[in-house]
């Protein structure tokens, strides 16, 4: 059987790594689960020394999710067992790896599983947070309101993501069309002024050189120019996963002006929304900071939320470590924790408070386009100026010469 490095978490916080052997990676989760412990993080032995990376259309979308949450409520709310609805659920969806984890689900409930431990089995699907929150209303009798909750945090992530996602549809849009412009005239254009240029024997500049080169080099060798894009890419996204370089790249935006408002208002949000449905479903305030720190995306605001479970498992108040963040964390969301404290309304405070930032980058992501859109023509008139000087300089030179 191959061997596993993992990285788990027990539901009172604990981490542990190591190496188990293991059919697969469900049977994996499984072994660790019948420990108390959820597989956060997992490689194969044999992977050790390279790279692994996994292709994000393979994975269950989160729309997908929100669905299945949402009938998996309105059934077990109206009676349904747990094996029925999962059953029928299965056959609605038309993701087939969720369709096989659902299945898998269903079997394991009915030899006496229960739903969190089943949901263990697939961490890829099913978050830490989903997972722990199941598992709180299993044991306080009150799943229906957990699944309502989770339906209701999905919902406003989903629709978080579709306003950030609709506002980047422009941009896109005109940096690919730039792009594939760009190709055209290299591929068509360029080879018939080289051969010009080189039939009147000129003198090229270094620029016109390289716009030449390239355009050489994309079209005898467009199958590599393929490849070497591919590999840029997957080198990119694993770079990306290098913890000290996401610190830089995090540290950096986090001090770009627009953009650095923006991916605080993101993760507050997120921040928020999640720490108020965990402290809502009854999980433990250390165990809901930790759970939260797995769905931020900045490096600064994880740092900050995992500190602060470990302070205050000590005894300190969450809003005393916030403070210390204040350069991280917007000051408002420092002073409602402390009111929330104060009145212990924590969970409602921050649920209000989620959505304000929420509505705070929705209405920024209304405005995207317009200080995107400067960024865009500038960097396209550098890349028409680059292109034109470069074509243009040899004529000039060329009617000097004859004058």
């Amino acid at each position: 059987m191959p061997k596993y490095i993992y990285t788990a978490k027990s539901f009172k916080g604990e981490e542990k790594k190591g190496v188990l052997e293991a059919k697969d990676i469900h049977q994996l989760s499984q072994k660790l689960r019948e420990r108390g412990f959820v597989l956060i993080k997992v490689k194969s032995e044999s992977e050790k020394k390279g790279f692994s990376f996994s292709l994000p259309f393979r994975g269950v979308p989160l729309k997908e999710k929100m669905f299945f949450v949402r009938n998996l409520q309105v059934m077990t709310g109206a009676g349904l067992s747990l094996p029925r609805a999962l059953g029928a659920l299965s056959n609605q969806t038309k993701n087939k790896k969720f369709k096989e984890a659902l299945l898998h689900i269903r079997e394991e409930i009915t030899r006496g599983r229960s739903l969190s431990a089943a949901l263990g089995d697939y961490p890829d699907i099913f978050s830490e947070l989903f997972q722990s929150m199941v598992n709180v209303g299993e044991e306080s009798g009150t799943l229906d309101k957990v699944f309502e909750t989770l339906s209701l945090q999905m919902e406003k992530e989903h629709t978080l993501k579709s306003k950030i996602q609709g506002a980047m549809v422009y941009p896109s849009v005109i940096i690919a069309a730039m792009v594939g412009v760009g190709i055209l005239m290299l591929v068509t254009i360029v080879p018939t002024l080289a051969a010009t240029f080189e039939e009147l024997g000129i003198e090229l500049p270094a620029t016109t050189k390289t716009v030449i080169g390239l355009a050489d080099f994309l079209t005898n060798q467009w199958h590599l120019s393929i490849i070497i894009v591919l590999f840029i890419i997957i080198f990119l996204s694993q770079i990306m996963k290098v913890q000290e370089i996401k610190k830089i790249i995090d540290k950096i935006i986090l001090k770009l002006p627009v953009f650095s408002k923006m991916v605080r208002d993101m993760n507050s949000a997120s921040m928020l929304r999640t720490l108020s449905s965990l402290i809502a479903s009854g999980t433990s305030l250390p165990q809901s900071l930790e759970i939260t720190s797995g769905v931020l995306g900045n490096f600064y605001f994880k740092e900050g939320m995992l500190e602060a479970a470990k302070k205050v498992r000590k005894g300190k108040k969450l809003s005393e470590v916030l403070e210390s963040y204040r350069g991280v964390y917007p000051l408002i969301v420092i002073q409602m924790v402390a009111v929330g404290e104060e009145t212990g309304e924590t969970s409602g405070i921050l649920s209000k408070l989620a959505d304000f930032f929420e509505e705070e980058v929705a209405n920024m992501t209304k405005n995207l386009t317009s200080i995107i859109e400067p960024i865009i023509m500038l960097v396209i008139g550098v890349a028409i100026g680059f292109f034109a000087v470069s074509m243009i300089q040899p004529m000039y030179s060329m009617l000097g010469a004859i004058q």
